[in-house]
């Protein structure tokens, strides 16, 4: 046998392993397992077993989702240079290989969810996969600026579904944290989108910048901190919450509009875009955690 054959394998096998992680996109599914489990605790009082299943069924859901729009994108990702990378354009995997990948691993979530936990949470992140498959991805992604705001109502179902595997309904809790997330997800975003708008220009995505201009976008944006800072607060007005959440939630969202604030105001904004859109990510799980905190604490 060929020495060199030998010591090529494990390589190979090693980096089809990561392609194959790499579609399902673990660092985002990340912060969407926190806004799934940590409404189970606030939910009621769940077993490991449970948080141990929707996290392994969400993060197949979310994983399957993601695999998916890289088969839907596979046109347009190669134009844009945080794309090219991936696994369809580099020619490192195939596409009918991913799509296949992507509809095995939701499957297998909407099964377990469905045997495991219960029809409802099955539902709901099976109707996260399709809203973010076709409403998102397919239809509003390359044809409107406002594809973020309507298509972020698919980042907003992981809240549902964990509230529903400990009560098995919903409520006005739940919906206002999904509430939470949608209002969240456009200052998020377009922080993103304007550090990257020529790669999005480039791939004939009218993503609001290009579409709206910059300024716009940034007024947009200090709009929807607003509404997502009033949002936030208000579950303690009618006891969902009490001053534990209260209170963190008042100093990140202002945290997060001083950060909004200092990109309207710099005339190179490019630095507070970049941080607001990584302190984003940390606002919205600690926001999630000072849920719990509150409930373990009241």
């Amino acid at each position: 046998m060929n020495p060199s054959t030998i010591s090529s394998a494990p390589s190979e096998s090693r980096t089809a392993l990561q392609d194959f992680v790499s579609l399902t996109k673990p660092r985002i599914i990340s912060l969407l397992l926190v806004t799934t489990v940590a409404p189970m605790f606030v939910a009621g009082d769940p077993t490991w077993q449970q948080v141990l299943l929707v996290t392994l069924g969400g993060y197949l859901m979310a994983g399957g989702a993601n695999a998916v729009n890289m088969y839907v994108d596979r046109d347009i990702d190669d134009s844009m240079a945080r794309t090219r990378t991936r696994p369809i354009p580099s020619g490192r995997m195939g596409a009918r290989a991913v799509l296949a990948f992507g509809v095995a691993i939701a499957t297998a979530a909407t099964w377990l969810l469905g045997r495991f936990i219960n029809p409802l949470t099955a539902a709901l992140a099976l109707g996260g996969f399709y809203f973010y498959i076709l409403v998102y991805t397919r239809w509003l992604k390359r044809t409107t600026p406002q594809n973020i705001v309507i298509g972020g109502a698919a980042g907003a179902f992981p809240p549902l579904v964990g509230w529903a595997a400990v009560t098995g309904q919903l409520d006005l809790t739940a919906v206002y944290l999904f509430l939470i997330i949608f209002f969240w997800t456009p200052p998020h975003f377009w922080a993103l989108a304007l550090l990257k708008q020529v790669d999005y220009g480039r791939a004939g995505v009218p993503m609001a910048p290009l579409v709206w201009g910059e300024r716009e976008t940034m007024n947009q944006m200090l709009w929807y901190t607003f509404i997502l800072l009033g949002l936030t607060l208000l579950p303690a007005s009618f006891g969902a919450f009490g001053l534990v959440y209260f209170v963190s939630a008042l100093v990140l969202g202002l945290i997060l509009l001083y950060g909004v604030l200092r990109i309207r105001r710099e005339t190179v904004w490019a630095k507070p875009a970049w941080w607001v859109y990584k302190y984003s990510l940390l606002y919205l799980a600690l926001l999630f955690v000072a849920m719990v905190a509150d409930r373990a604490l009241t």
